[in-house]
C-alpha cells in the first residue's frame, strides 16, 4: 500500500510518520529543503508526551516526483497551496486512486476539483490535533483526538470504509461520516472564533477566552460565520454556538492557532480561507460581517510587512 503525502508541515509529518511506522510505503513532498534533508539524513524525529522516536523509512523529496502507483494521496498543505498540490498530482492519478484533503477553512474542495475529478476526492476534518515543527526533521506531537472522513456525495461507500481502515491501521482515531460538509462548517466556526482573534490580540486560546475585552470580539466573528451557515442551511449539531466554541476552546487552552504561529515566524497565514472568507460568504447571503472584515484587514496589514510568504 503506497501513500503519497503532499506537505510535510506539522500535521503532514505526523501523517507520514504514523503511516510509515505501520507498514505503508510513504513518499512525501515538501519544498522546505532543510526539513527534507534532515528527514533523509537522520530520519524524522517525533516527540510526544510518551517519549520520542525516529522514523527512517519515509521517502522524502523537495522536488516533486511522479508516482503514478499511489493508492491514495493526502494533501496536508496550507489551504493556499491546495490548488498547486492538485495540479502536481493530477497527471499521475490512477483510475482508483483517492485524494484526501485536510485543511483549515473552506474552499479546498473547489480548488481540488479544478484539476482532479470529484470522484477521486475525499474530504477530511482533523479534530483536536496538536503538533508543531520545532526544527528541521523534528516535530512535536501533543494531541490527536479524531480524524473524520467523508465522500462528497455523503455516502458511506466501500471505498470510504477501506480508506478508514487504512487510517485505523496506521494508529489514527478515525471515523467515516455521512455529512462531512456539516463537520467542515463546524470546524470552520471554531477556526473563525480563535484564529484571527488569537493572532491579533497575541493570546493563547485560554488567554483569549479569559479576556473580557477580547473574547466578545472573538464571539462576534463566530456569530457572523454561524449566521451565514444557518442561511446556507447547514444542519449544525448544536443549538448554542457559544457553548460549542467554548467547549472546543476549553480543550485547547494552552494552544496557539496556526495563524498565530505563522505570524510569530513572520509568515503569511491562511487568513483568506478562515476569517477572510467570512465577508465574501456574508455578501452572498446578506449577512453583515464587520468583525471578520476588521480583523482580516488587521491581519493582512501585518502580513504586508512580512518578507517570507507561504
Amino acid at each position: 500500500m503506497k501513500v503519497g503525502i503532499i506537505g510535510l508541515g506539522a500535521m503532514g509529518s505526523i501523517y507520514a510518520a504514523l503511516f510509515a511506522t505501520s507498514g505503508f510505503e510513504v513518499i512525501a513532498y515538501d519544498p522546505w529543503v532543510e526539513h527534507i534533508n534532515a528527514i533523509n539524513e537522520k530520519g524524522l524525529l517525533i516527540e510526544n508526551p510518551n517519549g520520542s522516536y525516529i522514523v527512517k523509512n519515509i521517502k522524502a523529496s523537495s522536488i516533486f516526483e511522479a508516482h503514478d502507483d499511489c493508492n491514495f494521496y493526502i494533501i496536508a498543505t496550507k489551504a493556499s497551496s491546495v490548488e498547486s498540490a492538485a495540479r502536481k498530482i493530477s497527471p499521475f492519478l490512477g483510475p482508483n486512486a483517492t485524494v484526501v484533503t485536510i485543511q483549515n477553512g473552506l474552499g479546498a474542495e473547489e480548488k481540488l476539483a479544478k484539476f482532479i475529478g470529484r470522484e477521486h476526492i475525499v474530504l477530511g476534518v482533523a479534530d483536536g490535533f496538536g503538533a508543531s515543527v520545532k526544527n528541521p526533521g523534528y516535530v512535536h506531537h501533543n494531541a490527536m483526538k479524531l480524524i473524520r472522513l467523508g465522500e462528497l456525495t455523503g455516502e458511506i461507500t466501500e471505498r470510504l470504509q477501506k480508506l478508514t481502515s487504512h487510517w485505523l491501521k496506521a494508529g489514527f482515531n478515525v471515523q467515516s461520516y455521512h455529512d462531512i460538509q456539516k463537520l467542515i462548517w463546524e470546524k470552520f466556526i471554531c477556526n473563525v472564533t480563535f484564529s484571527a482573534p488569537c493572532t491579533v490580540f497575541e493570546k493563547t486560546v485560554g488567554e483569549l477566552m479569559d479576556d473580557p475585552s477580547a473574547w466578545p470580539i472573538a464571539l462576534g466573528t463566530m456569530y457572523e460565520a454561524y449566521k451565514i451557515g444557518i442561511a446556507k442551511k447547514i444542519d449544525f449539531s448544536f443549538n448554542d454556538p457559544v457553548e460549542y466554541v467554548s467547549k472546543f476552546g476549553a480543550n485547547l487552552r494552552n494552544a496557539r492557532p496556526s495563524m498565530f504561529l505563522d505570524h510569530l515566524a513572520n509568515k503569511r497565514s491562511e487568513i483568506m480561507f478562515i476569517n477572510g472568507r467570512v465577508p465574501n460568504l456574508g455578501r452572498e447571503v446578506g449577512v453583515p460581517t464587520p468583525f471578520n472584515a476588521t480583523l482580516t484587514a488587521l491581519i493582512l496589514n501585518r502580513e504586508n510587512q512580512f518578507v517570507d510568504t507561504i
